[in-house]
């Protein structure tokens, strides 16, 4: 059946979906009612015609700015610099940052070749630099993987001297972790970024 394998190949191209899964879902759409399957399909629709950047910080919004860039109860002179829009609601659930977000929607990755041009890292420095009033601290909130600590490091040395403050997410230990069960890496970087209490 040539539709329902197109499906299943349709299916594979999201994230974490395998063949397996992909086939169970397209199983699963032939089984579902009919008014299902199209409120799958308008909700895709509606989501690809109505949701767009916001021009501030381009994270996803239904309009020319974003409700958090929009809202003057947030601390504007603090940005975090995320990979993702994805992580902007990571760090939203903490309830622990009140300030703006920028998205890069990406990281430098010198080995799949992409670069600083590949990512919104002129948006940022454009936007540091016409801020009124000054953005007083750059929080540098990308993955702590190999691309993530490359793009922190490439913005990091870019933005000093542009502003007061340009401060890197902490690493550690989780909370009801147990020590002799970390990794050495995640360790390090705890020990590295110990605070005074």
């Amino acid at each position: 059946m040539q539709s329902l394998e197109r499906l299943v190949r349709a299916l594979r191209r999201l994230p974490g979906v395998g063949p397996r899964q992909a086939e169970r879902f397209a199983a699963y759409f032939l089984r579902a009612p009919q008014g299902e399957v199209e409120e799958l399909l308008t909700a895709v629709e509606q989501v690809k015609d109505g949701v767009k950047l916001c021009r501030i910080c381009h994270a996803y919004s239904e309009s020319e700015v974003c409700a958090r860039c929009a809202d003057p109860d947030r601390d504007h002179s603090v940005i975090c610099v995320v990979e993702d829009p994805q992580d902007i609601e990571a760090i939203e659930k903490t309830g622990a940052f009140n300030g703006v977000y920028h998205v890069l929607h990406g990281s430098i990755s010198p080995m799949e070749g992409r670069g600083a041009e590949q990512v919104k890292v002129k948006e940022l420095l454009a936007r540091i630099e016409s801020a009124n009033p000054p953005i007083e601290e750059v929080i540098l909130a990308t993955d702590p993987d190999a691309e993530g600590e490359t793009t922190a490091l490439y913005l990091a040395d870019l933005l000093r001297g542009m502003v007061a403050r340009v401060t890197r997410i902490g690493y550690g230990v989780p909370l009801g972790g147990d020590i002799d069960y970390i990794d050495e890496m995640t360790l390090g970087y705890s020990l590295k970024g110990r605070t005074k209490i």
